[in-house]
C-alpha cells in the first residue's frame, strides 16, 4: 500500500524477524519527531524491546546512543542538531539497567547498524552518552564495520569511576544501575580498563561543571559530577576538549553540539 502526501511510514519487527510496514498520521507515532526537523521522513524501529528513531536523510549516517538509566530523549537536541546539519540519525534506546556492558553493546549496536537505513550509509559515525561510549569500545574491540567513521564521546568514564568504587558494591546501586553500572570501576579489571587502545578516530568531550557535590567529594581532580575530566582520556584517542558543562546536561550543551559536528565533519573540534 503506498503511502498518502503526509504520512510517516513504520516500520515493525515481529516474531521470527517477520517485517510489517504501515503508515499513518505523524500525531499517532508512539514515539514523536523531534521538532525542527524538516521535510523529514521519520521511522521508529521496533525489536523487543529496544527502540531506534530514524531522522533526516543523506549517506552519512549517526548513531546516538544515550548513557546509563537515560533515555533516547536526553540525546534529543543532539539528533535534531545533527538533522538539521544533514546526516541521517537513528537515535537508540536501550535499556541500560538489564545486562552486562558487552550483551548491551551487540544488542543495541549489532541492531542499530543492520537498520535498513543504516545499511544504505556509506559511513557511520557514533556520538555517545557516558555508558554510551563504552559500548561503542567494547563492540569495536571485538567486531569491526567498513562503514565505521568518526566517535564523539560526551563524559566517558573510560578509566571507570570513583563514584562506583564507592558506592558499587552497595545493593540499592546494583537495583539502581543494573550490572552494566558495577562494572565501571576504576580498577584494572573494570570493564573500561580491560578493553585497551581505542581502534578508531576519536574525539572526547569532558566536562569541569559538577551539580552533585557528594559525588564530586569523591573525584580526585576536575570533573562533571560522575567523572573526571583525566579519566576520559583513553590510549588512541584524536582529541579531547573541556566544556564548562555538568555530566547530565552535557548532550544539551551549545558549545557541546558545535564540537560534535566540527567532529564528525573534519576530525577536530576545532572550527575550520
Amino acid at each position: 500500500m503506498a503511502p498518502n502526501s503526509g504520512e510517516i511510514k513504520r516500520t515493525y519487527f515481529g516474531r521470527g524477524g517477520k517485517r510489517y510496514i504501515s503508515y499513518g498520521a505523524p500525531a499517532l507515532i508512539a514515539i514523536r519527531p523531534a521538532a525542527g526537523h524538516p521535510g523529514s521522513e521519520d521511522t521508529m524501529l521496533l525489536q523487543g524491546n529496544k527502540h531506534c528513531r530514524v531522522s533526516g536523510g543523506r549517506n552519512e549516517g549517526v548513531i546516538l546512543l544515550h548513557g546509563l538509566c537515560r533515555t533516547a530523549a536526553s540525546m534529543s537536541v543532539m539528533e535534531t542538531y545533527l538533522t538539521r546539519n544533514g546526516y541521517l540519525v537513528l537515535n537508540c534506546k536501550y535499556p541500560s539497567r538489564t545486562n552486562t556492558i558487552e550483551r548491551l553493546s551487540d544488542d543495541v549496536i549489532g541492531e542499530a547498524l543492520i537498520d535498513d537505513r543504516m545499511r544504505r550509509c556509506s559511513r557511520i559515525h557514533f556520538v555517545t552518552h557516558s555508558l554510551g561510549g563504552i559500548l561503542v569500545r567494547n563492540y569495536f574491540s571485538r567486531r569491526s564495520d567498513a562503514r565505521l567513521g568518526r566517535v564523539v564521546m560526551l563524559g566517558p568514564p573510560n578509566q571507570g569511576s570513583e563514584v562506583v568504587d564507592r558506592f558499587g558494591a552497595w545493593r540499592i546501586f546494583k537495583s539502581l544501575n543494573g550490572p552494566a553500572g558495577s562494572e565501571l570501576g576504576t580498577d584494572d579489571n573494570s570493564a573500561p580498563n580491560q578493553l585497551g587502545r581505542v581502534n578508531f578516530e576519536l574525539g572526547v568531550v569532558a566536562g569541569d561543571r559538577s551539580i552533585n557535590w557528594i559525588n564530586s567529594l569523591m573525584i580526585e581532580g576536575p570533573n562533571d559530577g560522575k567523572v573526571s575530566i583525566e579519566s576520559t582520556k583513553v590510549e588512541g584517542m584524536k582529541e579531547q576538549v573541556v566544556v564548562h558543562s555538568s555530566h547530565p546536561f552535557m548532550m544539551k550543551n551549545k558549545d557541546v553540539l558545535r564540537h560534535t559536528l566540527n567532529f564528525l565533519r573534519w576530525g577536530t573540534f576545532k572550527t575550520q
